[in-house]
């Protein structure tokens, strides 16, 4: 029996002559935390929008369970979607928000309730099921939209960017409680953000989408350590991803960067060939003396954990886990590993 909960298999979707999904494929297993990132435009919340129904798509098939869901209405296709605006009933309390769609199902009072009452204990909301939305802050409100999915027990759960209309503060909290209940249920979550942050640290699989295509797909760490382009890598990792053009020496084992310094490299490379370095700013290190590239510092900035120091020129960011005495105009040296240098065709941006 196979494991695979969401299979789409060539997607395509054209909104007259625009071509939003093109071509696209992928299989989600069942019980996965799978992270749907990408800048606005790129297709993510039309797939997801698709997969609920909510989007016909132009061609290709869509399984949930095995079964076929083309041509199938939304409500028909057993999952559950949380939005970003909630879309709660501002005249029913929350018990009532909560039990409406199985009482639409024809499930009895006495259950509805019972169920409504097992959700609202896992959601965190027993306390506030007898009160209305407007009596309810931005995260319980969000919470009441989660426990709405819950209670049917769908097939999977889709998340279309749930967390945007919150704090900061309370973004970091929500992310820990929605990953928290899939990993309770047991769920399979298919979760849309822009936050490539909410996509690494709650994702169990994360998708980067671009021009309706997905650009590459994995664990968080492997599009960390191994992105397939410059488009993936400066997407992934915060702070982003610096970016020198440079060339490659003669003997091919080192880089030579346009705006000065040379950096090694991990492998060794057609000589001659224009590239493009890719440096993570937490992989750069300041040392006093040796190091491959110099820098003028610009802007430094300190959240007091860490501090973030730009170059003068704006074409490097390093990152500092402690306070420094580094000011602004000060010259500073910098040093990479070797295996912490990412390369990138200067014509295709792919990896090299």
């Amino acid at each position: 029996m196979s494991n695979i909960q969401i299979e789409l298999t060539n997607i395509d979707k054209h909104y007259g002559a625009f071509h939003a999904l093109k071509n696209v494929s992928l299989a989600i297993e069942k019980g996965r935390f799978v992270a749907l990132v990408g800048p606005s435009g790129c297709g993510k919340s039309t797939l997801l929008r698709s997969i609920a129904g909510l989007e016909s798509i132009s061609s290709g098939t869509i399984r949930i369970a095995g079964a076929s869901m083309n041509g199938v209405p939304p409500r028909k296709r057993d999952v559950a979607m949380v939005f970003q605006s909630y879309a709660l009933y501002p005249h029913m309390t929350v018990e009532d928000n909560l039990t409406y769609s199985l009482r639409l199902h024809g499930v009895g009072k006495v259950e509805a309730r019972q169920k409504a009452a097992d959700v609202a204990a896992t959601t965190g909301l027993t306390a506030l099921l007898k009160r209305y939305p407007r009596e309810l802050s931005g995260g319980q409100r969000q919470r009441v939209a989660m426990g709405r999915a819950i209670i049917r027990n769908p097939k999977a759960f889709l998340f279309d960017e749930p967390l945007s209309n919150l704090d900061a503060a309370l973004r970091v909290h929500m992310r820990k409680e929605i990953r928290a209940l899939h990993d309770r249920l047991g769920a399979t979550s298919v979760y849309v953000t822009h936050d490539q942050i909410e996509a690494m640290t709650m994702a169990d699989h994360v998708v980067v989408m671009r021009d309706g295509v997905i650009e590459q797909q994995g664990s968080p760490l492997e599009l960390y350590d191994r992105p397939v382009s410059r488009f993936v890598a400066g997407f992934i990792g915060s702070p982003a991803m610096n970016f020198l053009p440079a060339v490659i020496t003669q003997d091919g084992k080192y880089a030579v960067l346009d705006r000065g310094g040379t950096v090694q490299l991990a492998q060794q490379l057609v000589p001659g060939r224009k590239v493009i370095i890719g440096l993570r700013p937490e992989h750069l290190q300041v040392v006093p003396e040796g190091g491959q590239l110099t820098m003028t510092v610009g802007p430094v900035e300190s959240t007091g954990s860490t501090t973030f120091i730009s170059s003068s020129d704006d074409l490097i960011t390093l990152v500092q886990s402690e306070r420094t005495a580094i000011a602004v105009g000060d010259q500073v040296q910098l040093s990479i590993a070797a295996e912490n240098v990412h390369v990138f065709d200067e014509q295709s941006s792919l990896r090299i």
